[in-house]
């Protein structure tokens, strides 16, 4: 995303100091990529259209904040996924669910030919899963933060995370073999 990092830092310097052309060849710069993950979590069209618009405003108000510790991009993006997940909160779609440890018994699974599969059907797969496996199978493989960032931003211990990104993926893979399945006696 920051691929031209010189110009970044001289449009965030700008920004500091309120330049409006400056704040919005920023923003045209991360809008896309900031409104797929406000949508990979809220579902919704609208409301990640607001929320990356909400986490922009933040991001121009509180631009003296930013030190440069991590990239801008980075940066940007933990506060889009922190709107996003206060805005799954008020609209109680995020039920907070205890998870219980159990054990992990290595049963024989069946395996998924990977190499037919397409990455949209993946996503829309990941999609139709419950909420919280979902979210953190989000978190985990599409925006790519580990166990410890996770249980960080969920408020979950790193052993439920771990716990729940195992099941999420043996889920996903259960509804990609369905796919699979559904695929070839259709044809498709």
């Amino acid at each position: 995303m920051e691929t031209n990092q010189p110009h970044i830092t001289n449009l965030i310097k700008r920004c500091k100091k309120s330049d409006k052309n400056a704040q919005l060849d920023l923003y045209k710069a991360y809008y896309k990529a900031m409104y797929n993950t406000a949508y990979r979590i809220l579902k919704d069209n609208f409301e990640a259209e607001d929320i990356m618009q909400e986490a922009f405003l933040t991001v121009f108000t509180k631009m003296d904040t930013y030190k440069g510790e991590v990239t801008f991009g980075a940066w940007l993006k933990r506060i889009v996924i922190n709107k996003s997940l206060t805005q799954l909160k008020k609209n109680n779609r995020y039920n907070e669910v205890k998870m219980e440890v159990i054990p992990n018994d290595d049963v024989e699974e069946e395996t998924i030919d990977y190499t037919g599969l397409k990455a949209k059907s993946v996503l829309t797969c990941l999609q139709s899963l419950k909420e919280n496996y979902r979210l953190v199978l989000t978190l985990h493989l599409v925006e790519g933060y580990d166990y410890e960032e996770i249980a960080q931003i969920l408020e979950y211990t790193n052993e439920n995370v771990r716990t729940t990104v195992s099941r999420a993926k043996k889920k996903l893979k259960q509804v990609l073999l369905a796919e699979n399945i559904e695929a070839q006696a259709y044809g498709r």
